[in-house]
């Protein structure tokens, strides 16, 4: 049986630091674009194994959405994300918490909740403010 070698990893050190580094929520795709500017030789494999690590030793957080693809985040503090549903922007949200959500799940089940995942749906402000820009039948 062999196990997972978890050596000091430039690649996974490199992948971590543009994740720490931006305030957007990449795929995969996206990551291995701007690692491969450092890394020209990193395989997409590579990149989606690190990633794999990051997230099972609690180091990044992965975001599954309704566009079907995984997007991470490296902010580990308790926030909310918001989906648009016109571009799959995933944006932070700037909220008070909403931990009592935990006390009133409990309240209708047996077992005990210890956290939850929330992420709020609409459409962003760009996306709003293009469609105010659309008129009807191309009108103006």
């Amino acid at each position: 049986m062999t196990t997972a070698v978890t050596k000091f990893s430039r690649q996974r050190e490199s992948i971590k630091e543009y994740l720490m580094n931006t305030k957007e929520h990449p795929t995969a795709d996206a990551i291995y674009a701007k690692v491969r500017e450092t890394f020209p030789n990193i395989s997409l494999g590579t990149v989606y194994r690190n990633l794999h690590f990051l997230v099972e030793h609690g180091e990044i957080i992965k975001l599954s959405c309704m566009d079907g693809s995984d997007h991470f985040d490296a902010d580990l503090s308790p926030h909310h994300h918001f989906v648009c549903k016109c571009c799959s922007r995933i944006l932070d949200l700037d909220m008070e918490p909403i931990e009592h959500i935990n006390t009133l799940a409990n309240a209708h089940f047996k077992g005990r909740i210890e956290g939850n995942v929330t992420y709020f749906y609409g459409i962003c402000e760009e996306c709003s403010l293009a469609a105010e820009h659309d008129t009807p039948n191309g009108q103006e």
